[in-house]
């Protein structure tokens, strides 16, 4: 298993570490270890639509009705010739 070292860390920052992680009967670092585990396991969503899926999809009792699709509109011309 790998390690890191931290430093730097705002007093406040600490303090709060220490008291979630005794809310959950774990020590500082199993709380930091979780942390990182939960943070680096969430996908990263591509778009915009695949973010508002993730707030609003299903999961949360809206299910959104696909957008249909749009032409763009054709590019300007400004005179040229």
């Amino acid at each position: 298993m790998a390690s890191i070292t931290v430093r730097n860390i705002d007093d406040s920052l600490k303090t709060r570490l220490r008291v979630r992680a005794a809310e959950r009967g774990r020590s500082m670092e199993e709380e930091a270890r979780q942390i990182l585990r939960e943070a680096l396991t969430q996908q990263t969503p591509s778009s915009l639509a695949d973010l508002a899926l993730r707030i609003f999809g299903p999961d949360h009792g809206v299910e959104l009705p696909p957008h249909p699709p749009v032409k763009a509109p054709p590019a300007p011309d400004f005179g040229r010739t």
